[in-house]
């Protein structure tokens, strides 16, 4: 069972993701929130941060090193995620960001309380506390889907890559 920290932690995840899930329905995939950008490449990117996150967790529970390098380049790192991703239809990147996230809440749910508080070696180097690194994921998330409620109200052109 988790502890009250886990429990706050699932909530906010819950939140986060129940809010972009709200504004998708919204978006015409077609169209670009980003230059160059459309929601299918906002959650591929989305997605890609939860993957190296989901092994960030797995590594920590393992008490293993990481499998993948640090990522030192975030601009790089977001671009491989959407490339890597260029051959799913939106459909299949939207299943994958759902799924990344069920898979996020199951380690967060079954992470034994001395694992939760221990600190866990973070994707872009060095550590953290889990809660901090889930914290700040939620806010990424978060951010994204400010940006595109602020997009849909003027959906004839994309927002600068700040938001704007």
């Amino acid at each position: 069972m988790p502890i009250p920290d886990q429990k706050k932690l699932l909530q906010l995840m819950e939140e986060t993701h129940t809010k972009m899930e709200g504004v998708l329905p919204q978006v015409d995939s077609n169209k670009e929130i980003y230059p160059g950008w459309t929601i299918r490449e906002v959650l591929a990117h989305v997605t890609g941060w939860d993957e190296a996150t989901i092994e960030a967790l797995h590594a920590h529970i393992e008490g293993r090193p990481l499998s993948i390098p640090n990522i030192p380049d975030i601009d790089a790192y977001n671009e491989m995620s959407v490339f890597s991703r260029a051959e799913l239809d939106n459909e299949q990147v939207l299943n994958e960001w759902r799924s990344n996230r069920q898979v996020l809440r199951t380690i967060i749910e079954e992470m034994t309380v001395d694992k939760f508080f221990l600190p866990v070696n973070v994707p872009w180097g060095g550590n953290s506390t889990i809660m901090s690194m889930m914290v700040m994921f939620c806010e990424h998330e978060g951010k994204h889907t400010r940006d595109v409620q602020k997009w849909l109200q003027h959906s004839d052109k994309p927002l600068t890559k700040e938001g704007e």
